[in-house]
């Protein structure tokens, strides 16, 4: 008698402790979805993300990247490039492809992607006259001395934009750098020949 009423009492605790699973009602599923759905299209309408009034007007990435805001560095060279565009794209090219028989390339050369900024800061400061030898062919022309007029800053953000552009991976130059190789100058501005830069320390 006693291990029945034990038997029972044992069936009683395992009914107990069984736990009744519950389902979430389809009412909140569904409106769950709804809302996810609703966001989705707003967010969609409001972020601009696709918004033809905001990237209608360009025609491609290159052009929407440079109107992003920008700083350190990236600001310095977007800058270059406005200044280079401006007074050296005339005849190295706005692709840096330069012009025959008017002005060497720069994407590639040999007096862009140097270590020392010391060579190349010349040829702008002074100016080039007769012979210089780019990429294994010599060019006879006459620079004039495009950078002695333009700010410390502005000659730092052109190199740094020609040691960076069409495929260069040269380090940036800075307008300390620029100063230190004026105040070495004093006030020469005579032009020089290749073979005078290459005599200079890189």
């Amino acid at each position: 008698m006693s291990d029945e009423s034990n038997s029972g009492d044992c069936a009683l605790t395992a009914d107990e402790s069984t736990v009744e699973r519950s389902t979430v009602p389809m009412w909140i599923v569904v409106f769950t979805l709804i809302l996810l759905f609703v966001g989705g299209i707003y967010f969609d309408r409001h972020s601009g993300w696709f918004n033809p009034q905001v990237y209608g007007s360009f025609s491609s990435a290159e052009q929407l990247e440079a109107y992003q805001p920008k700083s350190g560095a990236a600001a310095a060279r977007a800058h270059g490039k406005v200044v280079y565009e401006a007074v050296c794209g005339i005849c190295h090219g706005l692709d840096g492809r330069g012009k025959p028989g008017q002005a060497p390339a720069l994407a590639g050369s040999e007096w862009v992607l140097t270590k020392g900024i010391n060579r190349l800061a010349h040829i702008p400061l002074q100016g080039v006259s007769g012979v210089i030898r780019v990429e294994g062919q010599d060019w006879n022309l006459n620079m004039a001395a495009m950078g002695a007029a333009l700010p410390d800053e502005d000659l730092a953000g052109v190199l740094s934009y020609i040691r960076s552009a069409w495929g260069n991976q040269a380090g940036t130059v800075t307008a300390d750098d620029i100063k230190k190789i004026r105040a070495e100058m004093g006030k020469s501005v005579q032009p020089m020949s290749g073979q005078q830069i290459m005599s200079l320390p890189d």
